[in-house]
């Protein structure tokens, strides 16, 4: 698809409790985890997957550029993004959704009410339920593990389903380990997405992967 592009913006690592990322995870244990954006180009459309933020209290965050500043080296601003995606409302997620202004964001509702001083009144804002259309190849869809309604966004391309997890699964030992994210509101929703994703017809990227662009910020495509 010549004009479908995905781009991985990764703006910072960190460490959290091991506990957080697994629900048997050893308390006290670290375990690291990258600070990730992604950005669709199709066509004329620019649809980002989160805002990041500029700091995050209680974590350190190395390597860390400003998200805003991550998008400018890659030659996109704030005012070209015509689409955001908001897979849910902790703030390293939707931090920065005002400095959007000209882009359609989408947000389970939920996760909306919880956040809605976050928001520009000028913003267009689309909530949903249970999922919504973005494109007719990209839909959010709500988990509500991570959060209430926590979402995930699922993807088509070249024939292919890909899945970009949010928070409902911080890293890929989440799937290959079978074990759910321990920072979670419903756990059975948490095993449900667990059961549904790690099927072998879905490739997901992580949120918080530590492959891509390892001891370094920037941007990779992707696809």
């Amino acid at each position: 698809m010549k004009d479908f592009k995905l781009t991985a913006l990764k703006y910072a690592e960190s460490t959290i409790d091991e506990s957080s990322v697994f629900v048997d995870g050893n308390k006290g244990r670290v375990w690291p985890i990258s600070m990730f954006l992604f950005l669709f180009e199709i066509g004329d459309r620019k649809i980002l997957v989160d805002t990041g933020c500029n700091e995050l209290g209680g974590f350190f965050l190395s390597r860390f550029i400003k998200p805003l500043e991550l998008l400018l080296d890659y030659g996109v601003s704030a005012e070209d993004i015509t689409d955001l995606i908001i897979t849910h409302s902790h703030y390293d997620h939707i931090a920065l959704v005002g400095e959007f202004k000209n882009a359609t964001v989408y947000i389970q509702k939920n996760e909306y009410e919880r956040a809605k001083k976050c928001f520009l009144d000028t913003q267009r804002i689309v909530t949903f339920e249970d999922f919504v259309n973005v494109t007719d190849r990209i839909k959010v869809v709500c988990i509500g593990g991570h959060t209430v309604g926590s979402s995930v966004v699922e993807f088509v391309y070249e024939e292919k389903r890909f899945v970009i997890a949010g928070d409902e699964c911080y890293v890929k030992e989440c799937i290959l380990w079978n074990r759910p994210t321990g920072s979670s509101e419903n756990i059975e929703k948490s095993r449900k997405f667990l059961n549904e994703y790690k099927k072998e017809e879905y490739e997901i990227f992580y949120s918080h992967d530590m492959d891509i662009l390892p001891s370094r910020n920037g941007f990779q495509r992707i696809l």
